[in-house]
């Protein structure tokens, strides 16, 4: 089958220019802001990290402003993303996790206050809106379950350095356990950094 990969998340909004300010504050980066005729106009942002982006504007969905429910931004930490969004001035929810300890339920149905006790991968969660109330959920995703991730993304050139460091030191530790040099490290290497970064774990 053909990959079919999510690109843009259309929002429908009343404002534009609030809405655009909205996403400039909380730290989204702005791809574009096209105007035609009539009245159309075409706004995407994309938040930080993300390969998807969110379109809204003027003319381009006929849904309501402020019907959309649950736009999910994962995160790796939800407790400091949480703060982040708070110090922007944006009316973010305490920190919660669900009675069930799988996703959450609806609305705030088996909402516990705080991070999963165990910190488990996409077990916490925060929520907030945009100024006509699309709402967005904030997940902790630490660890992907196995088989969900395809490809390994390094946000910066720091964080892959990091990861070849690591890498670095493991190899050094195999080569030992082994008792002496492995001509083939760019195999060994590449299934380490894989497996670091949960691919096909």
């Amino acid at each position: 089958m053909e990959d079919l990969k999510l690109e843009i998340v259309v929002l429908p909004v009343s404002d534009v220019d609030r809405t655009k300010e909205f996403f400039n504050r909380i730290g989204f980066r702005e791809n574009a802001d096209f105007s035609g005729e009539g009245g159309f106009r075409v706004v995407q942002v994309t938040p930080p990290g993300s390969t998807a982006s969110i379109i809204f504007g003027s003319r381009v969905t006929d849904a309501a402003p402020g019907s959309v429910r649950g736009v999910y931004l994962v995160v790796d930490d939800v407790v400091r993303a949480q703060k982040d969004l708070a110090t922007r001035g944006v009316d973010v929810s305490e920190v919660f996790h669900d009675a069930g300890g799988v996703f959450h339920h609806a609305g705030t149905e088996g909402r516990l206050p705080g991070p999963d006790p165990e910190r488990q991968s996409y077990a916490s969660f925060a929520t907030f809106t945009d100024p006509d109330g699309n709402t967005f959920v904030l997940q902790e995703v630490t660890r992907r379950l196995p088989g969900r991730v395809e490809h390994a993304i390094y946000r910066s050139t720091a964080e892959l350095e990091h990861a070849l460091r690591e890498a670095a030191a493991a190899h050094g530790r195999h080569e030992q356990e082994i008792g002496r040099e492995d001509p083939d490290w760019p195999t060994w290497y590449a299934a380490y950094m894989a497996k670091a970064a949960g691919l096909g774990a």
